[in-house]
C-alpha cells in the first residue's frame, strides 16, 4: 500500500491520510476495513444523510459494527428509521448504546439537564458511552462531511482519535449535490423528518428545522454557542470509573 512507503516519522493517520485524501468514500472504506477488520466500527446516528454510508458499509461488509447512540432523547422518526433502514440494507452489527442508569439518575434525574448544561448532557447521553463502547476498537468510521461547515471546513479523511485510535471520514470531500445523486441514485429513503427541514437531527430537545438560508447544521442546538456534541471534540481520555456500562 502507498503509505508503506511514506515517511516513517509520520503518524500511522498522516500516511493513511496522505494515501486515501482523494481516494473514494468506498475505498476509504475497503482500506479501512482491510486494515482493522473486526477492529473497526462505523459510529453512525441514522440521521439525515446516514444511509449513503451505511449503504457504502454494507456492501463491504454487512456484518460490520455499527455503533448508535440512542439518548433516550432521540426523535421516535429515528428509532424507527433506525430499525427500517439496518434491515433493508442488511446490517446485522447495529449496537444500541445507551448512557449508564447510575449517570442519569445521579446527573438528570428529570431529564431537563440540557436546559441548564448542555455540555454535561451530551457528555453523560453520547460521550461516555462511546467512549466506552470505542475501548474495544482500533479503528471508526464517521459521517462527518466539510460542507457541514464549523470546525468540520478543516476536517480530513484520516485523522487519529481519542487514545490514539485511526478515525476516518469517508465523505469527508462529498458535497452536498453529491450525497443527494447518491441517496437517488440507490433508491435509499430519506429520514422521515428531511421532507420536514430537519437537515440535521440529533436529540429532539435541541433540534429545529433548518431556516431559509441556514446551513445544514444550523437546526443543532438552536440559539446556543455548541456546535458539536462533544464526540468529536478532543479530550483526554475516560477515567477508569467512567469506562463500561451504558452498552
Amino acid at each position: 500500500m502507498a503509505y508503506d512507503n511514506a515517511d516513517v516519522s509520520q503518524s500511522v493517520a498522516d500516511r493513511l491520510n496522505d494515501a486515501l485524501r482523494d481516494a473514494s468514500p468506498l475505498e476509504v472504506l475497503r482500506r479501512a476495513h482491510e486494515r482493522f477488520g473486526a477492529k473497526l466500527a462505523l459510529v453512525s446516528s441514522f440521521g439525515a444523510e446516514s444511509a449513503v454510508l451505511l449503504h457504502m458499509a454494507a456492501q463491504i461488509d454487512p456484518k460490520i459494527v455499527v455503533l448508535f447512540l440512542d439518548t433516550g432523547m432521540l426523535f421516535g422518526q429515528t428509532l424507527d428509521y433506525r430499525r427500517s433502514l439496518a434491515n433493508r440494507l442488511g446490517l446485522t452489527g447495529v449496537r444500541d448504546l445507551r448512557p449508564r442508569f447510575t449517570d442519569l439518575s445521579l446527573q438528570d434525574p428529570q431529564s431537563i439537564l440540557h436546559q441548564t448544561d448542555i455540555d454535561g448532557c451530551c457528555n453523560i447521553r453520547k460521550v461516555i458511552p462511546l467512549d466506552a463502547a470505542l475501548s474495544e476498537f482500533s479503528g471508526w468510521i464517521t459521517g462527518r462531511k466539510r460542507f457541514q461547515g464549523g470546525d468540520r471546513l478543516r476536517l480530513r479523511v484520516v485523522e487519529e482519535g481519542t487514545d490514539g485510535q485511526i478515525k476516518f471520514n469517508p465523505l469527508a470531500n462529498w458535497s452536498k449535490d453529491q450525497i443527494d445523486a447518491y441517496m437517488v441514485e440507490h433508491d435509499l429513503p430519506p429520514h422521515p423528518l428531511v421532507p420536514q427541514g430537519f437537515l440535521s437531527i440529533g436529540c429532539w430537545p435541541c433540534t429545529k428545522p433548518v431556516e431559509d438560508g441556514g446551513d445544514v447544521r444550523s437546526g443543532r442546538w438552536h440559539g446556543q454557542d455548541k456546535t458539536e456534541c462533544g464526540i468529536h471534540v478532543a479530550r483526554s481520555p475516560l477515567a477508569p470509573d467512567n469506562v463500561g456500562g451504558g452498552i
